[in-house]
C-alpha cells in the first residue's frame, strides 16, 4: 500500500472538514459533505491515474470509509483548536434546550447524573478550552456518522464513475 494511493480520501476529506466549520454548511457536513467528498474522491482517484476501469464495490466503500475517517479526524481538530480558542461552542449554547428536553422525558436519576456530567464538560470547556470527554464524544459521533455517510458516498460514487466509464466506452 502507498501513500499516493489514498491521498484522494486525505484530500477530500480535509476539504469536507473545511467546509463543515462554515456556520450553515456544518449542519449538512455528515449527510451532504462526506458523501460529496467519498464521490469526488473516486472520481479524482480516477482521473489521476488515467483509468476507465470499472471500480469494484470492495474500493468504493474502502474510499468512502477512508474519506470519512479522514474528514472526522480533520472535523475534531478543527472544533478542538475553535472551542480553545474561544472557550465556547455549540454544545455549551445547546445545554438550557438539551435541560429542558431531558426532564421532560422524567427518567430519574439517568437525567440528574447526566446533566451533572454535561455540565461539568461545559466549565472544563468554559474554564481551559478543552474537555478530555467532549473530545472522546465528538471523536466518537464523528467517526459513527461519517464514516456511515463516506460509504454511502463511495458506492454512489461507484456509480456514478462506472456509468461515465460505461458511456465514454461506448463513444468510442
Amino acid at each position: 500500500m502507498t501513500f499516493k494511493k489514498y491521498l484522494p480520501t486525505l484530500v477530500c476529506g480535509f476539504g469536507a472538514a473545511v467546509l463543515s466549520t462554515v456556520p450553515g454548511i456544518k449542519n449538512f457536513s455528515c449527510c451532504l459533505l462526506v458523501p460529496g467528498a467519498a464521490v469526488f474522491s473516486i472520481l479524482l482517484d480516477k482521473k489521476i491515474n488515467r483509468t476507465n476501469d470499472k471500480i469494484n464495490i470492495g474500493k468504493a466503500i474502502g474510499f468512502g470509509f477512508l474519506t470519512g475517517f479522514f474528514a472526522t479526524i480533520f472535523i475534531t481538530t478543527f472544533e478542538m483548536l475553535l472551542t480553545y480558542v474561544t472557550k465556547s461552542n455549540d454544545f455549551i449554547q445547546s445545554i438550557p434546550q438539551s435541560e429542558m428536553v431531558m426532564r421532560q422525558w422524567d427518567l430519574g436519576s439517568v437525567v440528574d447524573d447526566s446533566l451533572k456530567l454535561i455540565k461539568s464538560v461545559a466549565k472544563e470547556i468554559e474554564k481551559s478550552g478543552f474537555s478530555f470527554i467532549y473530545l472522546l464524544m465528538i471523536l466518537s459521533s464523528n467517526f459513527i456518522i461519517n464514516s456511515i455517510f463516506g460509504m454511502i458516498g463511495g458506492a454512489l460514487g461507484m456509480n456514478l464513475a462506472n456509468r461515465k466509464a460505461r458511456e465514454e466506452n461506448t463513444d468510442l
